[in-house]
């Protein structure tokens, strides 16, 4: 038997595992092997899915934990996603399945995010944003600037400030790295309504830095950008 690891608790209806590792794989098409773990799963084997489980945990934890930045909602949310997923498999209908559960993630945290009206959670110490096309710094990356601490909380308030639809545009994009049709597949929209959704997430997180001159660097601050264009 597969074990829990901690902090996630067993649902009543499974023994579906939701054991963290530190990594998780990059976005693959479904593989022979995935496929046989799937159609497995649907004859009832616990254990094939528990394998599932295992090789997508990681990257559905670490999407919900950056839209909703709360350690245990983010667990919750996760173990939500497996178990809808569990329930729901004969409604997959091929294609990557890594994509088809994404869209379960972004549903549950859309949900959470509606039924409790209000910015993410707790501030967490996963404050990394890249937002290397926002805004550009000679000194240090924004990376850098938004682990040093200050810069970090003003960039998770300005992430919060955010519709759902264009935070997991940057949470997909800006924070995990996932390439545009990646990201296109994993919310069922198309490349082109991604990239619109990211533009204008970006202006409106670049607005929200600028509010904050005295958190930023030197030469992230707006005056100093402009007198140095001139």
């Amino acid at each position: 038997m597969l074990q829990h690891g901690s902090g996630y608790d067993q649902s009543c209806d499974s023994d579906l595992i939701l054991a963290r590792s530190t990594t998780h794989p990059p976005a693959l098409l479904t593989s022979p092997d995935e496929q046989k773990l799937i159609q497995l799963s649907l004859e009832g084997h616990l254990d094939s899915f528990n394998r599932l489980v295992e090789m997508h945990q990681d990257a559905v934890y670490s999407v919900a934990l950056r839209m909703v930045r709360n350690h245990a909602t983010a667990e919750d949310l996760t173990q939500d996603t497996f178990i809808s997923a569990f329930r729901n498999l004969r409604s997959y209908r091929g294609g990557v399945f890594k994509a088809w559960l994404m869209r379960i993630v972004r549903n549950a945290t859309y949900d959470h995010m509606r039924r409790t009206k209000r910015r993410p959670e707790t501030s967490i110490d996963e404050n990394i944003v890249t937002f290397s096309n926002t805004i550009e710094s000679g000194e240090r990356s924004p990376q850098e600037w938004a682990q040093s601490g200050e810069l970090g909380e003003i960039i998770s308030h300005c992430l919060g400030g955010l519709s759902e639809d264009q935070r997991m545009a940057v949470v997909l994009v800006d924070i995990e790295g996932y390439q545009y049709d990646e990201a296109a597949d994993y919310t069922g929209v198309s490349i082109g309504t991604v990239k619109s959704r990211l533009n204008r997430a970006r202006a409106r997180m670049r607005d929200c830095l600028q509010s904050h001159p005295e958190h930023l660097p030197a030469s992230m601050r707006l005056g100093n950008r402009e007198d140095q264009e001139e």
